[in-house]
């Protein structure tokens, strides 16, 4: 921090230090909101369903493995990524007993996380894209 304040303080106190300041202090968190987000929990950007609060997370690990809460079941799974290309490869499900729906629900979120063949993110936002798109939001709490 001492060698940016040295540096700015070397250019001047005019608006061009401003921006330099700018620069130097949100470059990082730039390329992070670029960056799939390992080491992260997100949470499927829809609605609950009927009669319940929860909505799918996905936390993802520094490698990419992953621990996955559904509509009703859990699972683990790992995410495999090369630059704008993502697989999904579902692992252990475990079943609590879910009602039908809820059940139905979660199998068709584990197919649309297999045939999910790409990702991008923008800020909080990190879209699955493949047969169907998915958003998930970065948890901020």
């Amino acid at each position: 921090m001492r060698l940016v304040t040295g540096f700015v303080t070397g250019l001047g106190t005019g608006l061009g230090g401003l921006a330099l300041v700018a620069v130097v202090a949100c470059g990082p968190v730039l390329a992070a909101d670029t960056e799939f987000p390992f080491n992260t929990e997100l949470t499927l950007d829809a609605r609950p369903m009927q009669g319940s609060k929860r909505l799918p997370t996905l936390e993802i690990g520094p490698n990419g493995e992953s621990r996955i809460g559904l509509w009703c079941k859990t699972m683990q799974a790992q995410f495999s990524v090369a630059n704008d290309t993502v697989i999904f490869i579902p692992g252990p499900l475990q079943d609590p007993g879910c009602p039908a729906g809820r059940a139905a629900a979660d199998e068709a979120l584990i197919g649309a996380l297999t045939a999910a063949t790409g990702w991008k993110r923008q800020g909080d936002i990190l879209t699955l894209s493949g047969a169907a798109s998915l958003r998930f939001r970065v948890n901020t709490n």
